[in-house]
């Protein structure tokens, strides 16, 4: 484990390089999203009933405050990009020939980059949620908020294998691009990020729940809401899980098939 530490420790090193432009993401960020509070909050005062699919006005903006926060938190950064340039120019030879997992470093460099990112950001992010402090909903409990954080260790691995398999399509590919951009507007629009699921049509809801990508977003937001509560908060749990456990599998087996066909060069 001393060796994964130690990438760990360069990745914070290395990533600490840009932490001004993590900073200034951070802050351009909270654009759209004022608009998008704006928005709903002219949708509510045409409304007279005072709530939208069970949601409060108050409910709906920290609906959209959780998703920066968790988006901050877990959302995969470039790693895609760079593990297909790995490939490309064959960088991961050394990771053939050397006793180190690729996918265990990349995890790491991974979990360095949100911790530098989530540093840059907290000053931009915290003012903004004082701003907007009126309206962020607190969970309904401790055992609910435990249950949000291991939700969100859940997303992060979940978005992280999901990246890092779509970038091994780099073994085959010459180009990845086109492939990381559909999965990211899946991401975006079956996710959550957009919208939240559960203000669309019950049949679409229902069968996005048997992709991935609700447990990319929505799934943790809602427990932290309080909106997934009883058999359907643990069996999201479970699903969640399962998830993330076949994506691993589907990352290791890609690796596999991949390193198979892979003829080293470069590096």
């Amino acid at each position: 484990m001393k060796k994964y530490f130690h990438v760990i420790n360069i990745g914070v090193q290395n990533t600490l390089v840009y932490r001004a432009n993590f900073f200034f993401r951070a802050a351009f960020a909270l654009i759209p999203l004022t608009a998008t509070i704006f928005l709903w909050k002219t949708v509510y005062a045409g409304k007279d009933s005072g709530d939208v699919a069970g949601y409060s006005l108050a409910g709906m903006i920290s609906y959209y405050l959780l998703v920066t926060i968790v988006d901050a938190l877990t959302a995969v950064n470039e790693d895609d990009w760079q593990i297909a340039a790995d490939i490309r120019e064959g960088a991961i030879n050394q990771f053939l020939l050397k006793p180190i997992d690729y996918l265990t470093y990349r995890l790491c460099l991974f979990v360095s980059g949100r911790a530098v990112y989530v540093a840059s950001a907290f000053i931009p992010v915290l003012l903004f949620l004082l701003v907007q402090r009126e309206y962020l909903v607190p969970p309904p409990d401790a055992q609910t908020f435990g249950l949000f954080l291991f939700s969100l260790v859940l997303t992060a691995l979940l978005q992280f294998f999901m990246s890092y398999t779509m970038a091994l399509l780099a073994f085959w590919v010459l180009e990845v691009s086109t492939f990381i951009f559909i999965l990211f507007a899946f991401e975006y629009i079956a996710g959550g990020h957009l919208f939240p699921i559960d203000i669309m049509p019950p049949a679409l809801a229902t069968a996005l729940h048997y992709t991935p990508f609700p447990y990319q977003m929505f799934f943790p937001v809602s427990i932290y809401l309080g909106r997934s509560v009883g058999a359907e908060l643990w069996s999201g749990l479970a699903v969640q899980l399962g998830w993330v456990a076949l994506m691993y599998m589907a990352a290791r087996f890609v690796w596999a098939r991949g390193t198979r066909k892979y003829t080293a060069f470069g590096g």
